[in-house]
C-alpha cells in the first residue's frame, strides 16, 4: 500500500509485494479513447513552440506529461509510446522545439520552460470538451538529448511557474563523453548530487553503448548515459536497461521525412521488431507515473520485483528507495 512520505513523495515499500505470479496489463494499450492535437504558434494565445498533445477524450481529470523529443528529431516520431501512455489517463504534451538546427543546451531548455508555462494558461482551451488537465500532477520526461534537458528543467536551469512532481529519463545523454559535456553541464559524476526532491525513472539502452560501424560514434556514449544520470539521481529512483535494444529502437516504424530516414541509420538498433521494446517503454512511464501521481503501485511494483513479465529483456533493474 502506499503512503504519503515526507515532502510529499508517494513511499512504496516494495519489500511488501506479494508471491510470485503478479502480472500486469500496462504493456498493452489502456482502455481510454484517444485523440492526437497538432497546435501550432499562429495564434494569439498560442503556445511558444509547436505541440503534439494526445488526450484521452472521456471526460475527466487527468494528470499531464511533458515530453521532450531527441536529438534533430521530431515530436511525431514518439506517436505509438505516447499514445499508449495516454490511453491510461495521461494527458501528454509533446514540444517540438527546434526545427533541422540545433540551438544552444540553454536556449532548448528555455523553450521547454517556456511551454511549460504556457500550461497553466492554455492548455485547457486545447483539450477536448470536458477534458481537464491536473497541472498539481505534472511529470517531465524527454529521450536522448531532451532526457538531459528534462533533468536539467528539473533541477531549475530555467525558471517555470509550475512544479514537476516526477521524472523520466529515457535514454538520457549529456554529450559526447565525460570531458564533451553538452550545456548545460549537469553531471558532475558524483553518485547522487542531483539536487532534486521528486521520484526519478531512468530507462536506458543495452546497445546504445555501443557503435553502429567503425566511423560512428556511439549514440549514448559511456560516462554520459543512463548509467551516470541514474547514478546522480537521489532516491527513489529507479533503473531499467532494455539490454537487446538500441537509443531509437522506441521510435515508431518508418517515420517521415527525411530526418525519419536518417534516424533508423545513425545508431546501433537492436534485431528484433521494434513493438516489444515501445510496449516496454509505454507500460514503465505508466506504471511509474501511476505509482508516483496516483499512488496506484501494484503494476510498478510488479514490473520492479519481476523483470520477467516485461515484453523485453531488462538487465539490470536497480533501484533505491526513500
Amino acid at each position: 500500500m502506499a503512503v504519503l512520505a515526507a515532502k510529499g513523495i508517494i513511499k512504496i515499500d516494495l519489500k511488501t509485494t506479494g508471491s510470485s505470479g503478479s502480472s500486469t496489463s500496462v504493456f498493452e494499450t489502456g482502455s481510454l479513447s484517444v485523440s492526437s492535437i497538432h497546435v501550432d504558434t499562429s495564434n494569439i494565445g498560442s503556445p511558444p513552440k509547436p505541440l503534439l498533445i494526445i488526450s484521452p477524450t472521456d471526460e475527466g481529470t487527468y494528470p499531464v506529461l511533458l515530453f521532450l523529443h531527441g536529438f534533430e528529431l521530431r515530436n511525431i516520431f514518439y506517436t505509438r509510446i505516447l499514445r499508449h501512455i495516454s490511453s491510461y489517463g495521461f494527458i501528454v504534451v509533446a514540444p517540438q522545439l527546434y526545427g533541422l538546427i540545433p540551438p544552444s543546451g540553454i536556449k532548448e531548455i528555455r523553450s521547454a520552460a517556456a511551454v511549460t508555462n504556457w500550461l497553466s494558461t492554455g492548455l485547457q482551451s486545447m483539450l477536448p470538451e470536458k477534458v481537464k488537465p491536473d497541472l498539481q500532477k505534472l511529470a517531465i520526461s524527454g529521450h536522448s538529448r531532451g532526457g538531459k534537458a528534462a533533468f536539467a528543467l528539473a533541477l531549475g536551469y530555467a525558471e517555470t511557474s509550475l512544479k514537476f512532481s516526477a521524472l523520466v529519463g529515457l535514454d538520457p545523454v549529456g554529450g559526447k563523453g565525460k570531458c564533451c559535456q553538452t550545456d548545460p553541464k549537469i553531471l558532475t559524476f558524483l553518485p547522487h548530487s542531483f539536487n532534486l526532491t521528486i521520484p526519478v525513472c531512468v530507462i536506458g539502452t543495452g546497445l546504445g553503448g555501443e557503435q553502429r560501424n567503425c566511423i560512428k560514434c556511439p549514440c549514448a556514449p559511456d560516462g554520459v548515459n543512463h548509467v551516470e544520470f541514474y547514478s546522480e539521481s537521489k532516491p527513489p529512483c529507479y533503473h531499467f536497461v532494455i539490454s537487446d535494444y538500441g537509443h531509437m529502437d522506441m521510435l515508431d516504424d518508418n517515420p517521415p521525412g527525411f530526418r525519419g530516414v536518417i534516424s533508423g541509420y545513425t545508431c546501433k538498433n537492436g534485431n528484433g521488431p521494434r513493438d516489444p521494446m515501445r510496449k516496454y517503454v509505454g507500460g514503465i512511464f505508466v506504471a511509474f507515473l501511476k505509482a508516483y501521481l496516483d499512488g496506484e503501485t501494484a503494476d510498478f511494483k510488479a514490473i520492479v520485483n519481476e523483470p520477467d513479465l516485461a515484453p523485453v529483456k531488462l538487465d539490470p533493474v536497480e533501484f533505491i528507495e526513500s
